[in-house]
Order: C-alpha cells, then sequence, then structure tokens
C-alpha cells in the first residue's frame, strides 16, 4: 500500500518535473485544435487526414528518442566523473595522511592544509562548472594569500590542482615521500585533473545547433497538424487530445533540454552541493584518525 501511495505521490509531482517548462505551449497546441474544432463545426474543409502522412510518426519518435538518449548519456557520464572525483580525492586523502613523515611540527599542519586543498578542488569544480565566482565559504580551506590569489585566476581548480602537486613536491625534495609514493599520488592528482577537462567538456559542446532547431520545427509542425488528421473523428474532443499529445512529446524533448547540463541547479541535475559535502565530510573524519605506524623508511 505503501509503495502504491509513493507512485502516486510521485506521478502527481509538480517540482522536478517538466510541467513547468513546457505548459504555454501545451495550452497553446490545446487552444488551436478546440479553434480548429469550431472551425469543422460550422462546415469549413479543416479535416485532413492526409496530412497525417506529412510527418510519420516513427520519424519523430525516433528523433525524440535520440534526443533524450543523447542528453542522458551526457547526465551520466558527468555522475560518473563525479563518482571519480569523490573516490580519487579519497584515495589520495589517504595516501597523504598516512603515507607523508612528519618530521617537524608544522608538517601535521602542512598535511592538514593540502587535505583542505582537496575540499577547494571540489567545490571550485562546482562552482567553476557553474559559471560562479569564488565564495567566501572557500576562504577557510586555504590561507589568505591563497585565496585571494585563486578569486583572480580563470580556472580556480586548476590553480588548486597546481599547489597540491607543489605540495607533494616539496614533501618528496624533504625525503618525506618517496619516488614511488611520489609517483602514484602525481597520478591520483592527474585523475582529478583529469575528471575536471573531461566535466568542462561536457559543459562546452552543446547539442549541435541544427539538430535542436530541425527537433523543435518537426515538434511544432506536428502538433499544429494533428488537429486537422483527428477533428472528423473526434470533434470537440479535438483541443483535449492535441494538449495530450503535445504535453507527452514536448515534455519528452523538454526532459532532454533539462538534463544535457547536468552541473546547474535544476531538480533533475546532479547534486553537486550533496557530493561535496560528502568530500568535505570524508577528508574531516580521515583528519580525526591517527594512522598507526609513520612510514619513516621508505624503501617499505
Amino acid at each position: 500500500m505503501t509503495k502504491e501511495r509513493t507512485w502516486f505521490q510521485t506521478a502527481l509531482k509538480v517540482k522536478g518535473s517538466v510541467i513547468g517548462a513546457i505548459y504555454q505551449r501545451v495550452i497553446l497546441c490545446g487552444i488551436f485544435g478546440i479553434l480548429v474544432s469550431i472551425l469543422y463545426y460550422y462546415k469549413l474543409p479543416v479535416s485532413q487526414p492526409i496530412l497525417g502522412s506529412v510527418i510519420p510518426s516513427i520519424v519523430l519518435g525516433l528523433l525524440l528518442v535520440f534526443r533524450t538518449n543523447t542528453a542522458y548519456e551526457r547526465f551520466w557520464e558527468g555522475r560518473k566523473i563525479w563518482g571519480s572525483i569523490v573516490n580519487t580525492t579519497r584515495n589520495l586523502a589517504r595516501q597523504i595522511w598516512v603515507a607523508i613523515d612528519e618530521r617537524g611540527i608544522e608538517d601535521k599542519d602542512n598535511k592538514i592544509a593540502a587535505l583542505k586543498l582537496l575540499i577547494a578542488f571540489a567545490i571550485s569544480t562546482k562552482l567553476h562548472l557553474r559559471g560562479e565566482e569564488i565564495k567566501d565559504h572557500l576562504e577557510p580551506f586555504m590561507s589568505e594569500s591563497k585565496y585571494s590569489k585563486l578569486r583572480l585566476t580563470t580556472n580556480p581548480p586548476l590553480e588548486v590542482a597546481f599547489w597540491i602537486g607543489d605540495y607533494l613536491q616539496i614533501e618528496y625534495s624533504r625525503n618525506c615521500l618517496n619516488s614511488y609514493q611520489l609517483t602514484s599520488m602525481q597520478e591520483l592528482l592527474n585523475i582529478l585533473v583529469d575528471n575536471l577537462g573531461a566535466c568542462e567538456r561536457i559543459l562546452r559542446t552543446p547539442m549541435p545547433l541544427a539538430y535542436a532547431i530541425h527537433l523543435k520545427q518537426l515538434l511544432l509542425l506536428y502538433c499544429f497538424l494533428l488537429p486537422f488528421q483527428i477533428v472528423q473523428n473526434l470533434g470537440w474532443w479535438t483541443g483535449i487530445i492535441t494538449a495530450l499529445v503535445s504535453f507527452t512529446l514536448l515534455g519528452i524533448e523538454a526532459i532532454g533540454l533539462e538534463i544535457e547540463n547536468p552541473f546547474g541547479y535544476d531538480a533533475n541535475d546532479l547534486p553537486l552541493d550533496t557530493i561535496c559535502n560528502t568530500i568535505e565530510r570524508n577528508i574531516n573524519d580521515l583528519m580525526s584518525l591517527t594512522p598507526s605506524v609513520h612510514l619513516s623508511d621508505k624503501n617499505i
């Protein structure tokens, strides 16, 4: 019974759906259908069933399926990339926390600063993909000088990745980690930068404009020709049926449009705020742990 109630609650939910984006066009198509019904009632020759062959339903259906699948692939690829960012930051944070020796009083503070930069990388990546400026909530994760510099750079996450790499090189030069450990950590850092580039590729490679225009034109043509095809059989029901068909077709197209950029604020976009909070929580939990063994012997 609970599942049934949940199913109906989801089916009737407006928030998170595309109704708000398409209702005006659906109403317009419905009104046009009613207008055709009125003209048919007054014996005007508006019934043209032959128009059904102008745009075959299967052609329009295939175009919509291709549009939606392409958008979903972008959405799912974005989700996999952010999953990789979560896993890679965990692994890199763990290696930094456990493998790098603490030879001086300030070494632990430097470690903590490096781990906080990993959190800053995730948050700055989110802001970068959303086209937002660096905000004050990044300030706790770095020094004041770094924060001031980050606000002026054009690619903040790349700058943060440079600082993390610089820290690893300094610790290697101090012999606090060996070449194998440095290589392993640099590879993880490279994965983070690759993930950043993959997100930018999704963001900056929109659906080809000609395809998007052509699909919209076909949708409009189909929805406005439909009343002429069905008015003879449906009469005064033409407007309602036209609105329902328009709701279906325009809704599918709107879903593809909404999810093709998965990094925004829409209800159907990736929960980047939650993902960044998860990364911050994981790294804070890690910093509360004390490694049982410090690898003083770099040959182990």
